[in-house]
Formats: C-alpha cells, structure tokens, sequence
C-alpha cells in the first residue's frame, strides 16, 4: 500500500476522537447483557447503522438466543490484494456484550471526568468495538485496505461465546490475521497468551426428611455438595496454572429439613490443552462419587473457552504490532493473562491471534471499570499501521 493511504488513514483517525467518544456512549448506556438479546441487539444496530453511513458493507448473521453477529466487509484493493495469502481476511474482532445486569447504564451511565471514561462496558469492550469501527471507515475514506478487511462482531462472548463460536471459528479459518480489541493491559501492553476456561454445574439430588422428627431418613444434598467442593477445590495446580473455583453454591428446602437437591458452578482455568482433559477426567470422577451415599449427581458443561497460545506466526504479529504501535508513540509488551477470551477460538484453528489490542482501560466486570480516552486514536493508528505492515512482516 502507499504512504498516501497511510498518511491519509492516520490523518482521518487524528481527527476523530470526538466522534469515537460519542459512539461510545451511545454503545455504554445501551443495556447489552449477554442475556438481553434485545440490547445486544440494539448494540449491533448501531454498529451496522455506523457501517452503512460509511459506505461500509455490512450483514447480520442471526443467533436464536443471545446476540446476532454482525460481519462488516472492506473489500482489499487491487494492489493489496494481488497475491496469495494476501486475499484472505485481515480480521478485526470484539464482542457486544456485557457482564452487567438490567439497568445498569441508567444506574451509572457514560460520563469521562479528567480523561477517563467510565461506564458498564466501557473497556470490556465496547471502545475495542468503536475503534475497530473507525478503522474499517478510515480504509474505507483512505481507498481501501491491503487485503479484505472483515469487522466480526459477536453477541455472547461473556457467558463462553455458546452461538458465536461457530460463527468465529468459521471466520478465523479463512484468516490471514486476527486481531482481537479486548481492552489494552493497565500498562498499554497486549496480550499474547491466555488461558483456557471451562464452566460447569453440577446438580445434586439427596432426599428429604424433617431434620428433628425422622433425621435418619434423609438424604443431605448439601452435605455432598460440601464433600465435592472440598475435593474439587484439591484440584488447583498453581506451579501449572490449573485453578478450580467454586463460586456459586445453592440448596436446600428449609432449615428444619434435610437438604433434598444443591447445585454448584465450577469455572476451571488451565494453560496447555492435555491438561483440559486430565482435569475433567478428575472432576467427572468427583461428581460421579457419592461421598454420602444415596446422593446421585450430574454435570453440565455451560461455557468453554480455549486457550490463547502463541505459535511462530503469532509471534510475529506481535513483533510487528509492537514496531507498528512504536511509529504511534506507544511502547508496548505482551504478556500472558488468566481470563480468558474468543481470541483462543480464533488461534486454535490456526489464525495468527493477536489479543487486546483495544484502547486502554482496566477493572473490568465492577462499577469502578474505565478506558483511557487519550489512548483511543493512538491504538487505532497503531492496528491501523500494523494493517499495512502484514506484507513486510512476511504475512
């Protein structure tokens, strides 16, 4: 590509940091749950109403339960898309929902005081959304980009992305790169490794009696949850990065009756794929115990994430990710992150990821949760300069 499109992308981003803002919150005070699939949706409708003012190709993939995907295309230019592996899809991507419950923008809504920006959903990640955006526009106004340019924007990403894998495997399959806009570490770092998650629940059936008059009789649900939190919890491999939380716990009838039913909710966290399986073997064995007899259990596996993992073409995204943000003023690292994200979808079907390369912000998932305005128009030039580098980096 030219430096006359570059310098004109930059110069179309430089000047757009009001009208960023106010996309955002138009986006931060639209109820979007992962649950409310009407304000996820509303979320997306402003997303494709941005597209279509732009003259930006857009369609909407429809979901049955939680958000539609919505899929804006910015055709490649001749002379970026000539060749090869330069016809696949550059991928800009980010998720539409939130963790917050209903209400909770007109509770707190969008305000920025001092240059911070606050709101639910402000970092996690509606601003990646917004930048993600003006890029797209930038290309579109500048002439094109060097290669297809696909803005892939999901619906439930919070709660394990149960539609929307499908959706984003498909899409990082034809991938020439994928650069997901979580929010930048507290640091302005990336990330460029993240763990894997899967999300159970358990349910627990004892059987009822009164706890005075016939004791004997009963069957405590809850003394078997309290026997496989215990057991579970044993599990936790710090050295290898294997955690088990029991976070949730539920049952019971009444006080004066022993426990006929209890229910538990597991989130496991490991770092390497074999240890996925070793773990649920262990965690299926727990469950299928009765540590009290008569008890019986079953598990469900909610939610799942895979693990971000760096391979040899990953790196080099990140190394020219990091020279591209250096022409932006900015000094970036990687590092590796504990949560866990759709990028790891991404990067297991064998797309060079490149995670949290949105506008800076931190304290996700809590009413403290922020975004660095000032970082806004930086990060957009720096994925928009690492857009035009996939050539010279060789991929």
């Amino acid at each position: 590509m030219s430096a006359t499109i570059e310098s004109r992308v930059l110069e179309w981003l430089a000047a757009r940091e009001g009208e960023m803002l106010a996309e955002l919150e138009a986006m931060v005070n639209t109820d979007g749950g992962s649950y409310d699939k009407a304000g996820v949706d509303a979320v997306g409708a402003q997303v494709k109403a941005f597209f279509q003012r732009h003259g930006v190709e857009v369609e909407t993939l429809p979901q049955e339960r939680f958000g539609d995907c919505i899929r804006a295309v910015l055709p490649g230019t001749e002379e970026g898309a000539a060749e090869g592996n330069a016809r696949r899809n550059i991928v800009l991507m980010g998720h539409r929902d939130t963790v917050f419950p209903k209400g909770e923008p007109e509770r707190r809504p969008f305000r920025v005081e001092n240059g911070i920006a606050y709101g639910p959903g402000v970092c996690d990640m509606k601003a990646g959304l917004v930048m993600n955006m003006f890029v797209m526009a930038a290309f579109k106004a500048a002439g094109g980009a060097p290669g297809p340019l696909v803005g892939l924007f999901t619906g439930d990403e919070e709660i394990g992305s149960p539609e929307g894998r499908p959706v984003i495997e498909s899409e990082a399959r034809r991938a020439r790169v994928v650069f997901n806009s979580e929010p930048g570490r507290a640091n302005g770092g990336v990330v460029t490794g993240r763990k894997g998650g899967v999300f159970m629940v358990v349910d627990i059936e004892g059987r009822a009696a009164h706890s005075g008059g016939n004791f004997e009789a009963g069957i405590s649900a809850i003394g078997e949850l309290a026997q496989k939190v215990t057991a579970i919890h044993a599990l936790t491999d710090l050295n290898r990065g294997i955690t088990l939380n029991v976070g949730l716990v539920s049952g019971g009838q009444s006080v004066n009756t022993v426990a006929p039913y209890a229910q538990l909710q597991i989130d496991l966290r490991y770092v390497e794929p074999a240890d996925r399986e070793e773990v649920m073997g262990k965690i299926h064995a727990i469950v299928e115990r009765s540590y009290v007899p008569g008890t019986r259990a079953t598990l469900t596996v909610r939610g799942e994430f895979l693990p971000l993992t760096q391979t040899p073409a990953a790196a080099k995204v990140f190394k020219m990710y990091q020279a591209a943000a250096a022409e932006s003023g900015l000094s970036i690292t990687g590092e590796f992150s504990g949560g866990c994200a759709d990028s790891g979808f991404t990067a297991a079907v064998g797309a060079p990821t490149l995670c949290s390369v949105g506008p800076v912000g931190g304290k996700a998932h809590s009413p403290e949760e922020y975004m660095e305005v000032g970082t806004m128009v930086p990060r957009a030039q720096a994925l928009a300069r690492a857009i035009l580098r996939l050539d010279q980096a060789g991929l």
